[in-house]
């Protein structure tokens, strides 16, 4: 009798789900929007707020965190067995860090925003990048530089900090030619 309470209780847990799936497939921005319209509410409100497009978004969220809504940094361990913590606070669809999720917070008087909530997320990364604009003079569909202002922070970026790290150049230049496909798709979808 106990085990069978505890298979029920097993199998109720389990078919919680844990949250939103990512989408299907990742390579077509029409089918992104599709399946999970929550995505395309959140990325369209967060481009009339911010001014930054869809297809750059969506570009970003994808090498961030593949559209896993409580998306973390991995471990480290030391002498490969010591778990030491994880790498970063990032978190989340955007993985925003602690410190900039915080100052979002404060900013735009969002205390009780949340990384895993896509509208939250996407309403960050408006914000995050449109600053990029104001501070940085990047332009808000400029997906590769966004990406590295994004991943450096502004004052890294200011400082030409990503030109030391071509593993990152490389990223950025993946991140600029998902969001240059997206874009394509996104104009032949809305037609």
């Amino acid at each position: 009798m106990k085990r069978a309470i505890l298979l029920v209780l097993l199998l109720a847990v389990a078919g919680c789900g844990g949250g939103p799936r990512p989408p299907r497939n990742l390579d077509n921005a029409c089918l992104i929007l599709n399946e999970r319209p929550d995505i395309a509410r959140a990325t369209r409100q967060a481009e009339r707020e911010w001014g930054i497009p869809v297809h750059v978004q969506l570009a970003t969220i994808h090498q961030e965190s593949s559209f896993v809504h409580n998306a973390r940094t991995p471990h480290r361990y030391a002498l490969g067995v010591i778990p030491l913590g994880r790498q970063s606070s990032a978190f989340g669809y955007s993985q925003a860090l602690d410190g900039t999720w915080d100052d979002y917070r404060d900013a735009t008087g969002s205390r009780r925003a949340n990384r895993t909530d896509i509208r939250d997320a996407t309403d960050f990364m408006g914000w995050y990048m449109n600053r990029s604009v104001e501070r940085l003079g990047i332009a808000p569909d400029d997906a590769r530089n966004q990406y590295l202002a994004y991943h450096e922070g502004h004052s890294g970026y200011a400082r030409g900090s990503y030109n030391a790290k071509p593993w990152l150049l490389r990223v950025a230049s993946r991140v600029d030619e998902r969001a240059e496909m997206y874009e394509r798709q996104l104009v032949g979808c809305r037609r």
